[in-house]
């Protein structure tokens, strides 16, 4: 059955795309997994391309041209996964922060009323492993401005670990959303919280990766603080009705 598809944006992650794959497949569930790959010069395609011979109908990889946001990498996994007919799309690292098995406590969550679950470092306190504390604080902290300036209740507001139902992406214009970077996640449960879709937080422990360079930068979380006051004022002037289905 291909109804689940975990999308996972790459650049130079060779040291962990193969063990998060196998781990990812070898889930219950049937969980596919698309690959979002920016042209990584250390060999993750191949890598890639390797193991879809093994598993042939269970990875797939969209290879771009070059580094182009974490944003665009999602927004066209997801649009490739909707003309795919995947009912529950899924976004997580390939570095092993998020653990691939927390992705059935999401599905199960959206296959029980939720239709956007959220992997959340702080619902439950904050678990977060390895993680040098300002950079605990500038996450935490940036969530809590979210929440005040959006009034939106979610509070692991840049997580990068998501179930999204089908639905929900198809009614947010994707190409609508403004934000390439870390703040894209921000975006996007805003919009969905907009529309008035059920949002909801499920429990991790996220561990900073292991292997490999972080991508994490002091200007990713700068867009993140200065432009919710821009999406905040921008969502005055938009209609967020929902069309009734036939």
């Amino acid at each position: 059955m291909r109804d689940k598809i975990v999308i996972i944006p790459t650049y130079n992650e060779k040291e962990n795309i193969e063990a998060i794959l196998r781990k990812v497949i070898s889930l219950e569930g049937n969980f596919n997994v698309l690959v979002v790959e920016d042209n990584s010069p250390d060999g993750t395609a191949a890598i890639v391309k390797n193991l879809m011979n093994e598993f042939p109908d269970r990875i797939f990889i969209k290879e771009r041209k070059g580094k182009l946001g974490l944003g665009t990498a999602y927004i066209e996994g997801f649009k490739w996964s909707i003309a795919e007919g995947y009912e529950f799309i899924f976004e997580m690292d390939a570095d092993f922060s998020h653990n691939p098995d927390d992705l059935l406590n999401l599905y199960n969550a959206c296959s029980n009323g939720a239709d956007v679950a959220i992997g959340s470092r702080y619902i439950s306190g904050i678990n977060v492993v390895n993680w040098p504390m300002g950079r605990v604080l500038m996450s935490y902290y940036a969530s809590a401005y979210v929440r005040l300036v959006t009034r939106m209740k979610v509070r692991d507001t840049t997580a990068g670990f998501v179930c999204y139902k089908r639905e929900v992406l198809e009614t947010i214009d994707l190409d609508n959303i403004k934000f390439k970077g870390y703040a894209f996640q921000i975006e996007m449960k805003f919009t969905a919280w907009k529309f008035g879709f059920n949002v909801v937080e499920v429990p991790i422990i996220f561990t900073d990766r292991k292997m490999g360079q972080s991508k994490m930068s002091g200007g990713i979380f700068s867009e993140a603080v200065f432009g919710v006051i821009r999406m905040k004022w921008r969502s005055l002037f938009r209609s967020y009705k929902r069309e009734k289905k036939a």
